[in-house]
Parts: C-alpha cells; structure tokens; sequence
C-alpha cells in the first residue's frame, strides 16, 4: 500500500544507524516524505565486547564503517547482523546524520527512546525559530536490537499512516495518540514545541 501524504516527518534514534534507519526504509516505501536522524554525540555501535563498542563521528559514510568492521572481525559482524544492517543503510543514504545540525523542516518528530526525545525537545526549544509552525514530537520506545527495530518500524509506520489520514492533524492528533496506545498497548509521549 503506498500513502501519499504530505507531512515531512523525522525518525530520531541516538546513532542513526538502526531504529530509526529500520523505520525510515518502511515509511519510504510506503511513499512517506522521511528523514532519520541520531542525537549522540558519536555514532556507537557494538563492538566485540560490551565494553569496547564501535565508535564513528556522525558522517562517517555507512561503506567505511562496513569496511572497517568486516576487516575488524567479519564473522562476529556477520552472526549480529551489523553488516546486514549496514548494508541496509547504505540503500537509504550515504551516512549517518546527527538531529542538531540539520535545518530541514519537520511537521512530525518521532523518536525511538526517552532519552533521545528529551535530547530532540532541548534542542527544538533552544534554536532560533523559524516561521513557528507546529511540530509534533512522538516517543516510542524500542530496544535497540535489531528484532525490536523491526517491530518498531512496524508500530511508526502504523502511527504515521493514522496521522496521515487526519484531516485536521493538530486538532486530532491526541485522539489518534490515544488510539494508537490502546491498539497496540504502548505508551508515547508526546509534545509540541515550533519550528
């Protein structure tokens, strides 16, 4: 089913790497207008220990970090999926992007844990505005792992389609949240901060 809608919506996670890429490559093929961002400072992903991740700055293309693990230990990155998900990547977009350095527009912000939408609420509270539209921003937690991700997709992709069908967005939006925590036993949080 593909859905033209006219919102511009941001998936946020911390690295840009898997939540919100997972999401980002299901509302795309919907024919959403997406974009997928992180909020760390550095892009973190895991490494051959707990203690010892991968650790990249934000525009690091997706090749490199594909490269670098796979001469680092290609089977490990194989059995956890990483080079399969960075492959993934790569079809999207060129590179991780971080949140705070982009001045691209948005009606809805949708971020993947508590700590990223409060990271994402900060920052939108704190720029200079720009024309004071509304911005809606959405949180649902998913564990960053790659099944999770997967089911996360799943659940922004169900939302975002919810609120593509509002006729009036602002006015409906929390009947539509309401229904959508109900449907699928989630809470969100949810906040309105301005362009």
């Amino acid at each position: 089913m593909s859905l033209v809608s006219d919102l511009k919506i941001a998936v946020i996670c911390s690295s840009n790497m898997n939540r919100s890429m997972e999401a980002h490559a299901f509302l795309a093929k919907k024919g959403f207008d997406v974009k997928s961002y992180g909020t760390g400072d550095k892009v973190k992903i895991p490494g051959s220990s707990f203690d010892k991740p991968n650790i990249y700055d934000f525009g690091t293309s997706y090749e490199d970090i594909y490269t670098d693990l796979l001469q680092k230990d290609k089977s490990l990155y194989t059995q956890n999926g990483l080079l399969h998900t960075l492959e993934r990547n790569k079809r999207i977009k060129t590179h991780p992007e971080k949140f705070q350095e982009t001045n691209v527009k948005f009606d809805i912000l949708i971020t993947c844990e508590e700590r990223v939408y409060d990271a994402v609420l900060e920052f939108m509270e704190n720029k200079p505005p720009l024309d004071n539209s509304i911005v809606h921003v959405i949180n649902i937690d998913i564990q960053d792992n790659l099944e999770e991700a997967t089911i996360g997709a799943f659940l922004i992709s169900d939302l975002c389609i919810m609120m593509a069908k509002a006729d009036d967005l602002d006015n409906e939006i929390e009947e539509i949240l309401h229904n959508f925590e109900e449907k699928n036993q989630r809470s969100i949080l949810h906040s309105i901060v301005f362009n």
